[in-house]
């Protein structure tokens, strides 16, 4: 299995994602981090299963919620670089390193 490093911006969105489900139902924030330890479990161990979306950066989609992990393969680790809403403007993700 490759590591999976979060950098601090994909960080911020899952808390932020976290919180606002949290508000939204008690207990659903933890569903979602549940769904996205599944997903960096899946990129582990297969990183190059899903396509490059834009450059060298890659896309998985988490099930359940509408959010997508945005990450990086390198040769000894993953990077993941966002963790975004669906509807969300997708060039911002494309300027983090």
């Amino acid at each position: 299995m490759t590591p999976v490093i979060i950098r601090p911006a994909a960080e911020a969105d899952i808390a932020d994602a976290f919180h606002w489900y949290e508000e939204q139902r008690a207990g659903l924030g933890e569903e979602f981090r549940m769904e996205l330890r599944v997903a960096f479990e899946e990129i582990s161990k297969n990183p190059l299963l899903f396509r490059v979306l834009h450059r060298n950066t890659r896309r998985y989609l988490v099930q359940r919620f509408p959010y997508a992990i945005y990450y990086r393969v390198f040769p000894d680790k993953v990077v993941v670089v966002a963790c975004m809403h669906g509807r969300r403007n997708p060039r911002r993700w494309q300027s983090r390193n």
